[in-house]
């Protein structure tokens, strides 16, 4: 079966008790404009053969640009990439923070799991996002690869890079790690569909680099280096800065010259990510619950380690503050 029939399949499933009015990428209108202006293409090339020769024309039309294919095209891509990956953090955020939450939220949730079983209802939209998040991403992926082949450019290879870096481009998303985190954590749950998801994700921390893998689909594989790139060991109560970046807590601040009890989010908007330099990348930090949970029960000893050395660190950053505001208060 083809993509766009696969896809068309999926837009018309049963997902939309979840997913409401989220947007998704127009495949079929997208293919139309490319259609288009291949159809154009044809005309102009029959009649430009009285005047160049087969040669010519083809070295004419590598890299060429196309004004119907750029004003209709990369604008709507760009548009309906936004909408999806904020309805995709958007709705993963919620759905993890119901699984994360304490307090009164715990308690309210213990409660009602008394008589519906939640964490089941948890795991099924989990599922649902991660394939709404895969099956869009790929749309992306076909229909640049096509602007491509149509018009002998690499217009859509550099698409791909502007999602990147405007923060776009869904596989990327620190949202995907917490949810793939999520279903590490209740692999206990074997219920069928949902226990065969499961074993779809994994974690290595064996290896010299601990490796977090999500095989999403047959084509569709990622691998996510768990080492903070500050301390070069396993991330401790990790942070995702809106570039992508993982780092510890810790070093995330350190980096930032915040301190720990004040977190990342504190962070000057000057302060640059320590890896791609990438400037106001803590404001929209995320913290990885999830992530540290499966840290916590997959790396116990190591776990208590961090946990022990960031209170006593903490203790002393706070002392110090305190120590220097009550000096300038005092005047002495």
């Amino acid at each position: 079966m083809k993509f766009g029939e696969t896809f068309s399949e999926y837009l018309h499933g049963d997902q939309e008790w979840f997913l409401g009015k989220c947007s998704h990428v127009e495949y079929k209108q997208l293919k139309k404009v490319l259609k288009r202006c291949r159809t154009c293409r044809a005309i102009q090339g029959s009649s430009d053969t009285r005047l160049e020769d087969e040669n010519s024309e083809l070295s004419h039309c590598h890299c060429e640009s196309c004004s119907l294919c750029d004003q209709m095209f990369f604008t709507e891509l760009a548009k309906e990439a936004s909408e999806i990956a904020g309805c995709f953090s958007s709705k993963a955020r919620h759905l993890l923070h119901l699984h994360v939450s304490n307090g009164l939220h715990r308690y309210v949730r213990r409660l009602r799991h008394c008589f519906t079983n939640d964490q089941l209802t948890l795991i099924q939209e989990g599922q649902v996002l991660i394939e709404y998040i895969t099956m869009n991403a790929i749309a992306i992926r076909k229909i640049l690869k096509k602007y491509d082949k149509v018009h002998c450019s690499v217009n859509g290879r550099n698409f791909k890079t502007k999602m990147r870096a405007e923060h776009i481009e869904l596989l990327q998303s620190p949202w995907l790690i917490e949810l793939g985190a999520f279903y590490m954590n209740s692999s206990k749950i074997d219920d069928g569909e949902s226990g065969e998801f499961f074993r779809k994700f994994s974690c290595d921390f064996s290896g010299t680099s601990p490796i977090m893998t999500l095989a999403l689909t047959d084509s569709v594989k990622l691998e996510y280096n768990l080492t903070c790139a500050v301390c070069l060991d396993t991330v401790f109560n990790p942070c995702a800065l809106s570039c992508g970046h993982l780092f510890c807590k810790g070093c995330a601040c350190s980096a930032a010259y915040v301190l720990l009890f004040e977190g990342p989010k504190a962070a000057d908007p000057k302060s640059k990510c320590p890896i791609c330099r990438e400037v106001g990348v803590y404001a929209n930090s995320v913290h990885m619950a999830e992530l540290d949970l499966l840290l916590k029960s997959r790396c116990k000893e190591y776990w208590k380690e961090r946990l022990n050395a960031e209170r006593a660190e903490m203790v002393r950053q706070s002392k110090q503050y305190w120590e220097s505001r009550t000096r300038i208060t005092l005047g002495y």
